[in-house]
């Protein structure tokens, strides 16, 4: 199977923006391709792909592709220069020789790819380069390495697996971390189209390692984020003041994220999503999501877990609480009973 260059070769134009403007290229000895794909148009990628068009040369394409087809509209209207939209994602992988995809679950992906790769033809016209493929999803390990398998068997291009951190606050402000899993020989050119959407790209070994990464992450932040609710309820009710405990917590070994930044008191941390009614931020159905992806992926190697399991079933509780559901994953203060 031959191997993908750190930059592909460009594709064919496709009506190509003829505004004159300085053509930024990634290094001095390769070209930057004129046509790249995004599939997934959701809370997450529209503004990554939004991010990603702002970044790219004027007279480069971005073909988008979606099932909403308003969200396809909407993003064709904000953002009229060099756009394209696709019927489905085969023609995506078609016209484009990079394609990232953003999308809700597993079965998305593995049904995307499905129709992106078969039939195993996208090289037939004896000029393309393979593509390059990168699914910024969190979701099952195993699905994505069969995704990567199938992907590698046709020859017709290499899979990256590169989930982020940052929620939508870092994909609308273009702060966002990936961890990837990739090739050694291709991790430069994932880390140059990453780094057009977010501030960080942590490059954490082969296929499948980025995902891994991220649920060990996620899986932590989700056990912080209820031990942190926790002790605050346990501090105010013993009558310490919110502010001063957690002041107290983060210069000292308690301090988190969730304690620090994202703290679920209302009124502790400005700005944060307690202050908001718990509006906005990472959905309890987000955190329960990875987390059960986490426990699956433990348990499939053996990894003995002692606290997974009783989170899990905390975090459908409280989606299952009418003041909670939909809500930032902070809102576990709430429905401890928290004083707010």
């Amino acid at each position: 199977m031959r191997a993908v260059s750190a930059i592909a070769s460009p594709l064919r134009r496709i009506n190509p923006v003829t505004r004159q403007t300085t053509r930024r290229c990634f290094s001095s000895s390769y070209k930057l391709q004129a046509t790249w794909g995004f599939i997934g148009l959701g809370r997450m990628g529209f503004p990554m792909a939004r991010n990603l068009r702002a970044k790219l040369p004027i007279d480069d394409t971005l073909i988008i592709q979606d099932v909403n087809k308003a969200a396809t509209s909407k993003f064709l209207q904000e953002n009229p220069e060099g756009v394209r939209i696709a019927d489905n994602a085969r023609e995506v992988a078609e016209k484009s020789e990079t394609i990232i995809t953003v999308l809700p679950e597993s079965h998305h992906v593995a049904g995307v790819y499905k129709q992106i790769l078969e039939p195993p033809s996208l090289l037939n016209d004896g000029t393309a380069k393979e593509r390059l493929f990168i699914d910024c999803s969190t979701i099952d390990p195993v699905i994505s390495q069969s995704v990567a398998d199938a992907t590698h068997s046709s020859g017709q291009g290499k899979f990256v697996d590169a989930p982020m951190s940052g929620g939508v606050v870092g994909a609308q402000a273009g702060t966002l971390t990936f961890m990837i899993g990739a090739l050694p020989e291709i991790v430069d050119r994932a880390t140059e189209i990453l780094s057009m959407m977010g501030r960080r790209v942590l490059h954490l070994g082969d296929q499948g390692s980025g995902l891994h990464g991220k649920l060990a992450n996620n899986y932590l932040l989700a056990l912080n984020n209820i031990a942190t609710a926790e002790a605050m309820n346990m501090g105010i009710q013993w009558g310490l003041d919110p502010k001063a405990l957690a002041n107290m917590i983060n210069i000292s070994t308690g301090k988190c994220w969730p304690s620090e930044v994202n703290n679920p008191v209302p009124g502790v941390i400005e700005g944060s999503p307690a202050c908001r009614g718990y509006e906005g931020g990472f959905g309890v159905a987000l955190a329960s999501k990875d987390l059960k992806l986490a426990i699956k992926a433990a348990k499939e190697c053996g990894i003995k877990l002692g606290l997974g399991e009783h989170a899990k079933a905390l975090y459908d509780e409280v989606e299952a609480t009418e003041t909670c559901k939909g809500r930032d994953f902070s809102v576990v203060y709430r429905y401890l009973g928290g004083k707010e």
